[in-house]
């Protein structure tokens, strides 16, 4: 007779995980298909499912068809910004150890917008390649010169110090824009929605141009996760297991700034994105960088296509509101649960 051997608790225990995310991510994923199918069936417009079906088997015919093939690149675009922030969120948080970390806290987000806004008002800069290169190296400038300033005096880059340093230039830049475009009638009204945030402007050939830079600095993270987890156990620790921590940190930096720049050049500035997204996965699937990135790729994506169908059913007038706005308005009062839940953990 052939013994069957079960396997031992402590493997099967190690598989349950494994499984658990799996199916996680899997529901998050039928999730963002759905959202992804809202978003192609609201707007001014009603569509049916035999248009859907027409549209599938290569039909233009009619004006609701049109509607279809017309809000498809923008569901695309919001999939891949939200995506982008989303995973660049939960970098930042990883390599600052700051609960409170995102593109747009720590000013990186601004600082893309403001070097698009130069490069248009006083260099003529109008061609999207142009744009995005001007977008990921003002991303850059910002994210030194907030490590820089949170660097200085006692203790060096403490997560306080970074976040209150960011706030401050985040402050800054977005005067400095705002600075920049008033006096320019004909950038601040073709560059509106831009500033907000939003995707109702997306075309094929910008999206084209930005998925290469994004998948560019995806793969930068994801390739960092391994040592992300070694991060949130403290430099030293970190350094005692065998981990260059400043390369690392220096890595994932690099992935973020390019994923932040990139989705700024094309999207605009949109925040919170990064902080909310992050936070809500590590609550579903724990703090293992090597599920949280994807886990946080997907909600992001499903958030902001989520924002986008608000947005454009929310407003009772054909002015539709622009998904910035939205994701401000969902990500502000997160952000003040997770301070308060920060200070009572402090106490």
């Amino acid at each position: 007779m052939t013994a069957i051997i079960a396997p031992a608790p402590e493997v099967a225990r190690a598989r349950t995980p494994v499984a658990g995310r799996l199916t996680g991510l899997l529901v998050v994923a039928l999730v963002v298909i759905v959202l992804c199918g809202l978003s192609l069936a609201f707007g001014s417009r009603a569509v049916t499912f035999d248009d859907f079906v027409a549209v599938m088997a290569g039909h233009n015919d009619t004006v609701s068809q049109a509607a279809i093939i017309t809000r498809l690149p923008r569901t695309v675009l919001a999939l891949l910004v939200g995506a982008a922030l989303a995973v660049a969120g939960a970098t930042m948080q990883a390599i600052t150890r700051n609960p409170v970390a995102d593109p747009g806290i720590l000013g990186v987000t601004n600082g893309a917008a403001l070097s698009v806004v130069v490069g248009l008002a006083f260099f003529g800069v109008t061609a999207p390649l142009g744009q995005m290169a001007f977008a990921v190296v003002g991303a850059a400038l910002a994210a030194v010169f907030v490590y820089t300033v949170g660097s200085l005096g006692r203790g060096g880059a403490t997560p306080l110090k970074l976040a209150l340093a960011g706030a401050a230039t985040s402050a800054a830049f977005a005067s400095l824009v705002s600075a920049v475009m008033l006096p320019r009638i004909d950038l601040l009204q073709s560059f509106q929605s831009w500033q907000v945030g939003g995707v109702g402007g997306a075309d094929w050939s910008r999206i084209a141009l930005t998925a290469p830079a994004l998948a560019v600095g995806a793969l930068i993270c994801f390739a960092t996760a391994r040592g992300m987890n070694s991060l949130a156990l403290g430099d030293d620790m970190a350094a005692g297991l065998g981990e260059n921590v400043a390369r690392t940190r220096i890595i994932a930096a690099v992935g973020a700034v390019v994923l932040t720049g990139a989705a700024t050049a094309i999207a605009g500035p949109i925040g919170f994105v990064g902080l909310v997204i992050p936070h809500v996965c590590r609550m579903l699937v724990g703090t293992d960088h090597r599920w949280l990135l994807p886990f946080s790729a997907l909600a992001g994506a499903g958030l902001l296509v989520a924002a986008d169908i608000i947005g454009r059913v929310a407003s009772p007038t054909a002015q539709e509101i622009q998904v910035g706005i939205v994701t401000a308005i969902i990500g502000a009062p997160f952000f003040i649960w997770i301070v308060r839940r920060q200070k009572v953990r402090e106490l």
